[in-house]
């Protein structure tokens, strides 16, 4: 691996700026670990309520969902339902606070590539989406006694799911161009793709139609995948979904890629 330096003075390693990317990722994790209140214990309180909600509404009659208590078969669709909401957010505000604020050309000017600036936001977003499942899992582990069925499942779909839902983030950063365009983004697709992928129920007890629709939603994957790594069972074939997680999120990361080359939305 050679070493160079640019005419612009900027130290090399091979093909990328490493000094640069390592600079976006601090930066992109600075900025929600600075406000952990609002970023890390606020999803923690909110993963509780719902699961203190959903326990005292139903209560024990519920009885038991593919297996397991029904608290337990909950309890990974909603840890894993606030990680996405997280690192979408994560990156789609970085990029949309910058737009508004004028100054996203500080990120654009340096001598990053455009993969370089997709990895960056995209680490964050991994970065932030991890730190609060394992928050979650914690008071899981502490309230519930909820373990690790399969803890390598478990990771990598929380990994690729982040990373999936990072992606999105940066997409609809470029797209949006105010506020309430990020707002109904959030609320008429990231949300409804949440919900609707098995969080709060099993997809076996829908009709049929629906379970077919279902499936075409790869955040049900998601939620499944993170359901059979933390409890042991789900609705789909966790290597399917981590085919078609995967797939779908180097589609997302390649559209993300272009458009950083091209300066969509962004530059104009």
């Amino acid at each position: 691996m050679s070493n160079t330096t640019t005419g612009m003075g900027v130290r090399r390693f091979g093909r990328v700026n490493w000094l640069g990317l390592w600079t976006l990722i601090t930066r992109e994790v600075r900025r929600f670990t600075a406000v952990w209140t609002q970023t890390l214990l606020a999803p923690l309180v909110t993963a509780g309520l719902f699961l203190a909600i959903f326990a005292l509404a139903i209560g024990p009659s519920r009885g038991m969902v593919q297996g397991v208590p029904f608290v337990m078969f909950l309890a990974p669709g909603i840890l894993t339902m606030t990680v996405i909401q997280n690192a979408f957010t994560n990156t789609s505000s970085s990029i949309m606070v910058s737009k508004v604020q004028g100054n996203i050309v500080d990120t654009l000017m340096p001598p990053l590539s455009p993969l370089e600036l997709v990895v960056g936001y995209a680490v964050g977003g991994l970065a932030r989406g991890l730190t609060v499942a394992i928050a979650i899992w914690l008071g899981l582990a502490l309230t519930l006694g909820m373990g690790l069925a399969h803890p390598g499942y478990a990771l990598a779909f929380l990994a690729l799911g982040s990373v999936f839902m990072g992606a999105l983030g940066i997409v609809a950063g470029i797209i949006a161009q105010k506020f309430d365009q990020m707002a109904a983004i959030t609320n008429f697709i990231i949300t409804p793709l949440a919900f609707l992928s098995g969080t709060f129920y099993s997809v076996a007890a829908m009709p049929e139609a629906l379970q077919i629709i279902t499936r075409f939603n790869p955040v049900f994957y998601l939620i499944n995948g993170v359901r059979h790594g933390m409890i042991g069972t789900s609705d789909a074939d966790p290597d399917l979904g981590l085919l078609v997680l995967g797939v779908v999120t180097l589609a997302v990361l390649a559209l993300c890629w272009r458009w950083f080359k091209t300066g969509y939305r962004l530059k104009s």
